[in-house]
């Protein structure tokens, strides 16, 4: 009998399960998606150009869920210097989806969510 493949990625939703979406995500969770799939966006798509267009890698981030996302800003769990690239507004964002993404990671550790890295 042949079986049909099915695309997993429709099953992954970017939210986790209540208490823990809010319990990483704060007050408002979407900001924080928002946040970190902006910030992450930023980093791998520096002003020179890139060969996928921002708005491509905000989507993939965006469809990750929260612990994914502070993965993607941080660099094996530790914070990254701002690139030279990130000024101004950009680079706020950065600092503090930075802080933001550590307290996820920290938090993420402790709950029994599976694999988050």
């Amino acid at each position: 009998m042949l079986h049909a493949r099915v695309n997993a990625a429709k099953f992954i939703g970017p939210t986790l399960l209540e208490p823990y979406e809010t319990q990483l995500g704060g007050e408002n969770p979407k900001a924080r998606h928002h946040l970190l799939a902006t910030v992450y966006a930023d980093l791998v798509c520096p002003p020179t150009g890139h060969s996928i267009p921002w708005y491509d890698r905000y989507d993939g981030a965006q469809v990750r869920p929260l612990p994914h996302k502070a993965s993607f800003i941080l660099d094996n769990g530790r914070p990254r210097p701002v690139p030279a690239y990130l000024t101004g507004a950009a680079a706020r964002r950065f600092l503090a989806a930075t802080r933001i993404a550590l307290r996820i990671q920290q938090t993420a550790r402790s709950m029994p969510i599976g694999n988050q890295d």
